[in-house]
C-alpha cells in the first residue's frame, strides 16, 4: 500500500464500489449567547447519605460524612469563635449552623437582595455571596458580606454590606461599598490588619477609571488607605490595588502573612490563582491562559501566555470553575498540612463534575503535584474552609445543598 493508500484508509470509510465517504469525527453543537449548551448527564445528581470513605494521594484515607442537608444553594462559610458555623445562601439568607444542627429560622435584620437563575447558569445572579468575620470580632462582633443589592428603579447592582452579628440577628446594617451597576461574583477577605479586600470580575478589567475587574483595598469602615498603590494617580481610581481580573471567585489569607491569593475563573480554560501584588496588572482580557467558549484561544495575536503581566502561580486547562478557596494549617489530616485548596463548581465546561483540588506547594510557594477529591459525588463545591476542630469543611452549591465535612478515616 503507497503512502497515500495509508492516509485515505485512515480518514475514510469505503461505502461503495469505487466510492468513499470522509468520516468526520467533529460534531455541530447548539450555543446558547456564544456559549456552548452544556449536556447535562452527569447533572443534578441527589448526594448520597455517606459517609464516604476514600484513600488518597499522600497515604492518608479520609471519612466525609454530610455534616448539615437543607441548605438552599448555600455559597460561602464562615466560624464563629464559639464553633458555630456561618453560611450564606445565593437567596439572600444567612443560615447558622450548631453542633451539625441548621436552625431552621435565618438569621433576621439582613438587607434585601435580588437573585434570579440556576446557580451555575448563564445570566444567574446571587444573592448573598462572600462572608467574612473582622478580625476583632470577638470584640466588635462585625461580619461583612457582598450581595446583589436592588435598586430602585427594579435592576441591581454588587455591594458589601457590614453589620454587627448578635444573638441570631445582625443589626447596625450599613453598606460600606455599592458598585456602579456591576454585577457578577464578589469575593471578600480580611487582613490581620483589618483592612477589607473586595474583588470583582468583568470585561473593562484594563479600564482604571472603573472598579470592574479589579481588587480593591479598604479601611474595615470602607474608606480607602492613604497607602494604596493608586492613590493621586489620575485616571485611577484609589480604591484599586490589582487590576485585570475576569471572575473573581474567592479569596484566600495565607496563613501567617498579609498576603492575599485569589482564585480567578478563565473562560474555557485558564483558571488561576494569583498572589495579589500592589499595582500589578494580571492581564484580563488581553492575556489568557484558557480558549473562548466557541474555541478559539483568548489571545489570538500571539502565544496564550501571561507575557508582560503579572503572571498566576497555578492554572488550570480545562477549567474547574475555580470558586472558595482556603489553605490548611490543622494537625488532625498532617499530610496535608500547608497544602491548598480549591473548590471547582464543573470540570471542563460539564455540569455535574464538581471537585476539591488539593495542592501541594513547595517553600518557595511553586506547586509540586495536586490530587482531585470528591469527584464521584457530582456537586458543584463552592467553597472549602478549615474549621476550629482542625477539619476541612466543603459547601456543595445545589439547589439541595449541604456542609461535606472531612476528616480521617477512622
Amino acid at each position: 500500500m503507497t503512502s497515500m493508500r495509508r492516509v485515505l484508509a485512515a480518514v475514510a470509510i469505503p461505502v461503495l464500489a469505487g466510492t468513499l465517504c470522509v468520516a468526520w469525527a467533529q460534531q455541530k453543537v447548539p450555543f446558547s449567547f456564544g456559549v456552548p449548551v452544556a449536556p447535562t448527564g452527569l447533572a443534578d445528581q441527589p448526594l448520597p447519605d455517606g459517609p464516604f470513605v476514600y484513600k488518597t494521594a499522600e497515604v492518608q484515607d479520609i471519612r466525609v460524612t454530610v455534616f448539615t442537608k437543607g441548605l438552599d444553594y448555600p455559597y460561602s462559610m464562615a466560624f464563629l469563635p464559639n464553633g458555630d458555623l456561618l453560611v450564606t445562601e445565593r437567596v439572600g439568607q444567612l443560615r447558622l449552623i450548631h453542633n451539625g444542627v441548621l436552625d431552621p429560622h435565618p438569621i433576621s435584620g439582613g438587607p434585601p437582595s435580588r437573585f434570579s437563575g440556576k446557580s451555575g447558569a448563564i445570566g444567574a445572579i446571587h444573592g448573598y455571596m462572600s462572608l467574612v468575620l473582622h478580625p476583632q470580632f470577638s470584640k466588635n462582633h462585625w461580619i461583612y458580606f457582598s450581595y446583589s443589592k436592588w435598586l430602585p428603579d427594579k435592576s441591581s447592582t454588587v455591594a458589601v454590606a457590614r453589620a454587627r452579628l448578635d444573638k441570631g440577628s445582625m443589626s447596625n446594617v450599613r453598606d460600606i461599598w455599592v458598585g456602579d451597576n456591576m454585577h457578577g461574583a464578589v469575593s471578600l477577605a480580611m487582613t490581620p490588619d483589618n483592612m477589607l479586600w473586595i474583588a470583582t470580575g468583568g470585561d473593562t478589567a484594563q479600564d482604571p477609571s472603573s472598579l470592574v475587574g479589579k481588587v480593591l483595598r479598604l479601611h474595615d469602615d470602607g474608606s480607602v488607605p492613604k497607602d494604596n498603590p493608586f492613590v493621586g494617580k489620575q485616571g485611577y481610581r484609589p480604591e484599586i490595588y490589582t487590576l485585570g481580573h475576569r471572575s473573581s471567585m474567592g479569596l484566600t489569607v495565607r496563613p501567617g502573612t498579609s498576603e492575599v491569593w485569589l482564585a480567578e475563573m478563565g473562560p474555557n480554560g485558564g483558571d488561576e490563582i494569583n498572589v495579589l501584588k500592589p499595582g500589578r496588572n494580571y492581564g484580563w482580557p488581553l492575556v489568557s491562559l484558557g480558549r473562548t467558549y466557541p474555541g478559539p484561544w483568548q489571545v489570538k495575536t500571539h502565544e496564550p501566555t501571561h507575557a508582560g503581566f503579572e503572571p498566576p502561580v497555578i492554572y488550570w486547562m480545562p477549567s474547574i470553575s475555580v470558586a472558595g478557596l482556603t489553605f490548611y494549617t490543622g494537625d488532625k489530616l498532617p499530610k496535608w498540612k500547608g497544602d491548598l485548596f480549591v473548590s471547582g463548581l464543573r470540570y471542563g465546561e460539564v455540569p455535574g463534575t464538581g471537585r476539591l483540588d488539593r495542592i501541594l506547594l513547595n517553600e518557595n510557594l511553586e506547586e509540586l503535584r495536586r490530587e482531585s477529591l470528591l469527584v464521584d459525588l457530582h456537586q458543584r463545591i463552592r467553597d472549602v474552609k478549615q474549621g476550629p476542630d482542625g477539619l476541612l469543611y466543603v459547601a456543595t452549591d445545589e439547589e439541595h445543598g449541604a456542609i461535606l465535612r472531612i476528616e480521617p478515616a477512622k
